[in-house]
């Protein structure tokens, strides 16, 4: 059984057919005997960063939809802990949290880039012995998350992208129907 700890990527096999969870990968920010959360890193929202808090309007920052739990809450991941303090390094050099006012005036005053953060509207949540069974059921697909993964430049390559980089027989899943049935 794979260690579960924060900076795990979870990548959904690829006949998951949950609507909320088909074709994503997942950071793991947080996992404990009690439950696990992370975020789904390839999955644009529909509006952006400054549609959505009123502190950041006009802002065109992209937002990605974490996950189904608590979409009425933004969280973000950040590359720069040299100028947020208080988040948690999640995976070599990337951090989850960390103080929300200092992010709106970092922002404001042009020295956080968007390269440098990622937002999330909710987040993916599993209870106690969840995220276990699902492996077990071999709904996920684990590795070790990057950087280049994590801040990917086309999210909607993040998927084939993480699976092309283990080779072998998950090289070719990215090629894999949906439904096989249809095929």
């Amino acid at each position: 059984m794979v260690d579960l700890a924060p900076g795990l990527l979870l990548i959904s096999d690829p006949f998951l057919k949950d609507p909320n969870f088909m074709r994503t990968v997942i950071l793991l920010c947080e996992h404990q005997p009690e439950g696990s959360f992370g975020f789904v890193l390839n999955r644009p929202y529909e509006q952006v960063v400054g549609e959505l808090i009123s502190d950041l309007e006009g802002t065109n920052i992209p937002l990605f939809y974490g996950g189904p739990v608590q979409v009425d809450t933004v969280h973000f991941l950040h590359k720069r802990p040299d100028l947020l303090e208080g988040g948690f390094e999640v995976v070599d050099g990337i951090y989850w949290g960390g103080d929300f006012e200092e992010v709106v005036q970092l922002i404001k005053n042009g020295t956080l880039k968007n390269s440098d953060i990622r937002f999330y509207i909710g987040y993916s949540g599993w209870g106690e012995g969840q995220l276990e069974n699902e492996l077990k059921e071999k709904s996920w697909i684990t590795r070790e998350g990057t950087k280049q993964l994590i801040f990917h430049k086309q999210a909607d390559m993040i998927w084939k992208d993480a699976l092309k980089d283990l080779g072998g027989e998950y090289s070719q899943m990215t090629n894999y129907p949906i439904d096989p049935q249809l095929n």
